[in-house]
């Protein structure tokens, strides 16, 4: 939770209870409810990614990049994220993606 609230608090100057509430609402989103307290040692690989997924949308961005967000995940983790980003594509979310799966980018174009 403190990994995804510092952004928020310290660069945009928002006020923590708000960045904490808005930080427990992404990573329900991103399908973390529950690893508020979990240090990073103790999430998976696609955990892992999908935190940093729920740190980048409380910055509240226009446009997202990812940056072959699969590329170091285990095989069976790699469903995890990409429907993580499925649903933000959903949501009409503008994203830049770099990735080697195909099928995958044509699904959320």
């Amino acid at each position: 939770l403190e990994n995804i609230i510092e952004g928020p608090v310290i660069v945009k100057g928002e006020p923590k209870e708000e960045a904490t509430a808005r930080a427990r609402e992404l990573l329900a989103k991103v399908g973390l409810a529950g690893k508020e307290t979990s240090y990073p040692r103790r999430l998976s690989g696609g955990q892992q990614q999908r935190v940093a997924i729920a740190r980048a949308l409380a910055m509240r961005p226009e446009v997202i990049l990812f940056d072959e967000p699969t590329s170091a995940l285990d095989p069976e983790l790699v469903g995890e994220v990409l429907n993580t980003i499925r649903q933000l594509a959903q949501e009409k979310r503008t994203m830049v993606i770099v990735t080697h799966e195909m099928s995958f980018a044509r699904d959320v174009a």
